[in-house]
């Protein structure tokens, strides 16, 4: 019975083994990726830049952006260096960090959803109190709660997964470092240490979950009382890309954890969490900004700036 701590390096699962096959992963993968690299830096830098977007709902968005940029460049790149290379090693060093970072930012994102969730709860059902609850100093405060949460969350799951003796060997029935797969790795019975921290995080998850049900209830039920067409639409315009995305996340990570043990299988699970860890972080950009004008006309702004800059650039070359 080994430790896991004296092992080298984990195996990570192939794509394929047909070399052609390996080219076309890395190929999608990177169309997604820089897809992904693109949206969420564009909604970064729209927001940090225009002053109209300095609001509760755009920082909050900002800070989604960098996580979704955190999660999708945590499993990634790893996995299109190993298609590109034609292996399928990663350090122990580097799977241990693949675990830290990807708990991290994924509890990270799920706290600060519940945040936006509060977010629109208040301007739709208190919006006379909405700068008193919602000033600077209480959003900096409550977007830090989200990544100190992701934080702790990460650094128990991390320390009780790779403390976990190891009996298994080292192949990793997944294309990136995933908790439930190196447990299936370790000795019998030795996963129970793991077990009690999963049940404080399914409780703090369910907790989130509740709240974020419970704010639509009653946003809903505000909604649905505005006299006028125009003002339903605006406030159900307002909610739609949260709800939208929060559904794109719950929904999937659902999906890839509480499926029943009967359903698993190598391209199941491949497929569940390509799902949960690459989806949403490349459609979210997009799901924000496709009904938000203020947030179109911000990106238009950064897209001209970007082209005319370059635009100029090339011309002080050329001369």
């Amino acid at each position: 019975m080994a430790n896991s701590s004296s092992l080298n390096e984990f195996l990570l699962l192939a794509f394929a083994d047909v070399r052609e096959l390996q080219l076309l992963h890395f190929s999608v993968f990177l169309g997604i990726y820089l897809a992904a690299l693109l949206g969420n830096g564009l909604i970064i830098t729209a927001v940090a830049c225009d002053h109209h977007l300095h609001t509760p709902m755009y920082f909050f968005l900002l800070n989604l952006s960098i996580l979704d940029l955190g999660i999708i460049s945590t499993t990634v790149p790893k996995s299109m260096a190993n298609s590109l290379w034609d292996t399928r090693a990663i350090s122990y060093s580097g799977c241990a960090a693949q675990v830290f970072l990807f708990v991290f930012l994924l509890g990270g994102e799920y706290s600060l959803l519940t945040v936006m969730a509060y977010d629109r709860f208040v301007a739709i059902c208190r919006p006379l109190h909405y700068g008193t609850l919602l000033g600077s100093r209480a959003c900096v405060k409550m977007a830090a709660a989200a990544w100190v949460s992701g934080f702790i969350n990460a650094l128990l799951h991390t320390a009780n997964t790779l403390s976990i003796p190891l009996c298994q060997g080292n192949a990793v029935d997944q294309f990136f470092c995933e908790i439930p797969q190196i447990l299936k790795l370790s000795c019998s019975d030795s996963y129970l240490r793991e077990a009690g921290v999963i049940v404080v995080s399914l409780c703090l998850i369910f907790g989130c979950f509740v709240f974020i049900v419970l704010s639509y209830v009653q946003i809903f039920t505000a909604v649905l009382r505005i006299p006028s067409e125009q003002g339903r639409h605006k406030a159900f315009s307002m909610c739609l890309p949260h709800l939208a995305v929060v559904s794109l996340f719950v929904s999937t990570v659902m999906i890839a954890y509480l499926k029943p043990p009967s359903l698993s299988s190598p391209v199941l699970d491949l497929v569940v969490a390509v799902l949960y860890s690459v989806v949403p972080p490349t459609m979210n950009p997009l799901i924000y900004s496709m009904r938000n004008k203020e947030l179109q006309d911000a990106l238009r702004k950064v897209i001209s700036w970007t082209f005319f800059s370059s635009g100029k650039t090339a011309i002080s070359l050329h001369r």
